[in-house]
C-alpha cells in the first residue's frame, strides 16, 4: 500500500464507492475497508447509522462525531485522505448524491451490515439514507455488497438474503478463513477486506491466496 492516495486529476476521482457502517458487530472490518479504499485513490461516500456509533465506541474505542461535517474531518484526518476524498452524509440527507439513480456511486458496501438493515433493504423500505442508497444500487443494477455479521441465522434472515441475492446483491457474511494461518486480529480482518476489494475490482495483497505457496499473510496494502 502506498502512504497516501493519489490526488484526482482535474477534480475527477477514478472510482466512487459508497460505504455504510451499521450497528452490527465488526467495526474493525469497516475501518480497515475505509482505510484501503482511501489508499486505493477512490472517493468514498460514507454513511454512518446511530447504532454504528455505539458499536464503534464499544469495539474500537472511537467516538464518532454525530454531525456529518465533523465526522468527515475525523475520518479524513485519521486516514490521511485527500481534500474531498471522503464525504459523509447525514442519516436523512435526501439531497446526497447516493439518494438518486441519476448520480449513484459505482458500487456500495454495507460493512458491517445488521440483519435489520438487510431486512429493510429486502423489503424495499427506505427510512434512512443507507437503505435508500442500497435501493438505488439495486434498481440501477449497480454492485451492492452486504457484509452481514450475525449468528445464528433465522429463516427470516436467510429468506431476506435469498431475496436480495435474486435482486442482484452480493451477500458476504463476515466469516474469515484460516488457511492463511493468521497470527493477529489484523490478519483476520484483512482476509474479509481482501475479499470485498476483490469484488470491487481493486487489486490487493492483503492476505495469502489459496494455492499460492509463496504468498504470506500480513501484506501491508494494495497492489
Amino acid at each position: 500500500m502506498t502512504d497516501a492516495s493519489p490526488a484526482p486529476t482535474g477534480g475527477h476521482w477514478p472510482r466512487t464507492i459508497t460505504l455504510a457502517f451499521t450497528g452490527a458487530s465488526g467495526a474493525g472490518y469497516g475501518l480497515r475497508l475505509l482505510d484501503c479504499l482511501v489508499r486505493s485513490g477512490a472517493r468514498v461516500y460514507l454513511l454512518v447509522s446511530p447504532a454504528a456509533q455505539v458499536v464503534f465506541r464499544m469495539e474500537a474505542g472511537i467516538e464518532l462525531p454525530a454531525r456529518p461535517g465533523e465526522a468527515e474531518h475525523f475520518f479524513s484526518t485519521r486516514f490521511a485522505a485527500q481534500p474531498g476524498q471522503i464525504r459523509v452524509f447525514g442519516r436523512q440527507e435526501w439531497g446526497a448524491p447516493v439518494a438518486s439513480g441519476s448520480n449513484p456511486a459505482e458500487a456500495m458496501v454495507i460493512c458491517p451490515c445488521t440483519t435489520g438493515t438487510l431486512g429493510r433493504i429486502a423489503a424495499g423500505l427506505s427510512s434512512s439514507l443507507i437503505e435508500r442508497a442500497a435501493d438505488v444500487m439495486l434498481k440501477e443494477r449497480r454492485k451492492l455488497l452486504l457484509v452481514v455479521r450475525e449468528t445464528p441465522l433465522s429463516s427470516i434472515h436467510l429468506e431476506n438474503m435469498l431475496r436480495l441475492t435474486q435482486a442482484g446483491a452480493v451477500i458476504m457474511p463476515a466469516s474469515p478463513g484460516f488457511y492463511h494461518q493468521p497470527t493477529s486480529l489484523d490478519d483476520i480482518l484483512d482476509f474479509m477486506v481482501a475479499r470485498i476489494l476483490d469484488h470491487l475490482g481493486l487489486p490487493n495483497a492483503l492476505t495469502a491466496r489459496w494455492g499460492d505457496a509463496s504468498a504470506r499473510a500480513g501484506h501491508s496494502g494494495l497492489q
